[in-house]
């Protein structure tokens, strides 16, 4: 598994999400969603993180490096990228 170092956190991208209140916010073919799955962060913030393991986030597009893992697909991002909670 990944750790993350220094203010960032490692993100599962999620194909499609449907919210509390009903909205569906898909992945289309042209563009990549910009939401993840928060799997692993960082040890060391300097601010304090309103995000834990297992929260569904959505992230500023184009913040974030992709990487592969034991062939799973990861993001990693820092976590001042990461805009809102998916609740």
């Amino acid at each position: 598994m990944l750790k993350p170092l220094n203010n960032r956190a490692v993100l599962k991208a999620v194909e499609e999400e449907k919210t509390v209140g009903g909205f569906v916010l898909p992945t289309s073919a042209k563009e990549k969603s910009n939401i993840g799955e928060v799997v692993a962060i960082s040890d060391k913030q300097e601010e304090e993180v309103d995000v834990k393991v297992g929260d569904k986030v959505i992230y500023e597009t184009y913040a974030a490096t992709e990487v592969s893992d034991k062939g799973e697909d990861f993001l990693v991002i820092k976590t001042k990228d990461i805009i809102a909670v998916v609740e």
